[in-house]
């Protein structure tokens, strides 16, 4: 299981990813899946991956090294890509290769080919994008009206970030609250977990601002959930009691 959240606001792009990946009980493993493509001053791009960790590392290394096409194309890169369309394009086409080719293995072995990304950034003068792809290689895109996206489990984080952003939420802010999102996660599901990966990229930046690793014990991060489990207990006892019971008839 993981957990991945980007947060596209007026005035940038916060991208965060847990890392904890397990084949059972008794495996689990710290694997990077927040990963960047980027060529400062150009374009700053960054892909957030959920499901089977092989067909992600897959996806990837066919992004790096080149996606091959059927129908006679060249084999393109990420890199190559002239807009955020066509990268997220490129990104579906490289799931649906992927799937090709390694679809008699998958079922032989009666395992499911399931993954997913968030894929943002910005390239040139052309706006900061956020699309959700996926497994089947379709996406949708990010909108001022809900400015963010998930994948993995994602049904314990949504409620706060449903309450809290918006498009015009401060960049910084977006980030504060996307953490709430990933604490309420890992405290629901044991399957998310430290350490966090976080990345901002501002709008017309072409590049990331932050690019930085939660540990576990770090400081900022342990205090920001200690605070929002106080503010819970307070709001909790600020709310008066339903009138429901024998004393409110």
């Amino acid at each position: 299981m993981t957990y991945c959240v980007g947060l596209l606001v007026e005035d940038g792009l916060v991208m965060i990813a847990d890392t904890r990946t397990n084949a059972g009980l008794d495996n689990i493993s710290t694997y990077r899946k927040l990963h960047h493509f980027n060529v400062p001053g150009e374009r700053v791009m960054m892909l957030a991956s959920a499901g089977n960790l092989s067909m992600t590392q897959s996806v990837l290394s066919m992004l790096s090294e080149g996606v091959d096409d059927r129908e006679g194309e060249a084999f393109q890169t990420i890199l190559q890509q002239p807009t955020m369309f066509k990268a997220a394009q490129l990104v579906g086409r490289a799931i649906r290769r992927v799937r090709a080719i390694e679809r008699e293995g998958f079922e032989s072995a009666n395992l499911r080919m399931d993954v997913s990304f968030l894929f943002g950034g910005q390239i040139g003068s052309e706006p900061m994008r956020l699309f959700m792809i996926y497994s089947a290689g379709n996406f949708i895109e990010c909108s001022r009206d809900a400015p963010f996206l998930q994948v993995g489990e994602h049904k314990y984080g949504k409620p706060i970030l449903d309450r809290a952003v918006k498009y015009e939420t401060d960049l910084y802010d977006a980030l504060k609250v996307g953490l709430v999102s990933m604490d309420s996660t890992m405290r629901s599901n044991l399957g998310v977990g430290l350490p966090i990966d976080i990345a901002v990229s501002r709008v017309g930046s072409l590049d990331t601002e932050v690019n930085y690793r939660i540990e576990a014990g770090e400081s900022y991060f342990h205090d920001l959930r200690e605070r929002w489990s106080a503010a819970l207990r307070a709001a909790h006892r600020a709310i008066p009691r339903p009138p429901y019971g024998p004393s409110g008839r």
